[in-house]
């Protein structure tokens, strides 16, 4: 678009001839006054294409936003008064912006690290670790320097290796921070995205989860999964980053609760649209 004048209108313009036009009465849209290029308010935000009002949209949010255990698609739907599928797309749109905002802010200071596993062993399906139904993601919490947690991060990962971890540490933690992770040898590669790793090997069983030196990221991990199990009947593996993405953000924010909708709908305007057929689609690894 060339020129920076624009003006509101319900109506879409046909040129006819030099510098005049007719009128066809259609839909409320902003047109560009030297190039004629017509969009919508919501044109390019999460909440492109939508046929809700904004308003609905805003309820959503905060229910979202506010609901400490998480709050389902279906739950969604009951107080909103929308279709089941209607309820699910808002939930996966607001949780996608979650993810996105949280992705673009590093850990940093004193972080402890852990391996996770989402899901559990198919019948007659392989054990442990190697287990095909099994999702693994990577934990981590910052704390201040009383020893209190900041903020958390969880990310699904392809499987802990060295390059997974080391991919992962550059994306999410800043350089010159202090890492304590267990003894697994692939969070060594935390090094590479320029941290300091202390590693504390904790053995197996019930003890390894009481070393005082992992209290934090044992108690948020325990939470999340807890309030997943209790909140959601199923979740699809495929869109767990979203899922643990949720949890991360209200975290994050937990002592901004009155600033929450503001804020989130401040960078919904700025995260990308997000189709249906890119909704349903695997979440990419964070």
């Amino acid at each position: 678009m060339k020129g920076s004048a624009w003006f509101a209108a319900d109506m879409r313009f046909t040129w006819i001839g030099s510098g005049r036009y007719s009128v066809v009465t259609t839909r409320k849209l902003y047109q560009c006054t030297d190039c004629r290029h017509q969009t919508s308010l919501v044109s390019g935000t999460i909440f492109e294409q939508t046929k809700l009002p904004l308003t609905l949209w805003f309820l959503a949010i905060h229910l979202i936003t506010q609901a400490k255990t998480g709050l389902s698609a279906l739950a969604l739907k009951r107080q909103t008064g929308v279709s089941y599928n209607t309820a699910w797309s808002m939930k996966h749109k607001i949780m996608q912006v979650m993810k996105e905002r949280d992705d673009s802010k590093p850990l940093s200071g004193i972080i402890q690290l852990d391996d996770v596993y989402w899901g559990g062993e198919r019948r007659g399906g392989k054990r442990g670790r190697g287990s095909v139904n099994k999702v693994p993601f990577v934990a981590a919490v910052s704390l201040n320097e009383e020893g209190h947690p900041i903020a958390m991060n969880m990310n699904v990962v392809k499987g802990f290796r060295l390059t997974e971890i080391s991919r992962w540490a550059k994306q999410h933690l800043q350089p010159n921070s202090t890492v304590i992770s267990d003894g697994l040898p692939c969070f060594t590669a935390v090094t590479e995205a320029g941290c300091s790793h202390i590693s504390i090997v904790t053995g197996g069983g019930p003890q390894s989860v009481t070393k005082e030196e992992f209290t934090w990221i044992n108690t948020l991990i325990g939470n999340v999964k807890n309030a997943i199990t209790g909140t959601y009947h199923a979740i699809n593996p495929k869109h767990l980053p979203r899922y643990l993405a949720e949890f991360c953000y209200r975290h994050n924010r937990r002592f901004q609760l009155e600033d929450m909708l503001p804020r989130f709908v401040y960078v919904a305007v700025r995260t990308p649209p997000m189709p249906g057929w890119l909704l349903k689609l695997a979440e990419t690894y964070g």
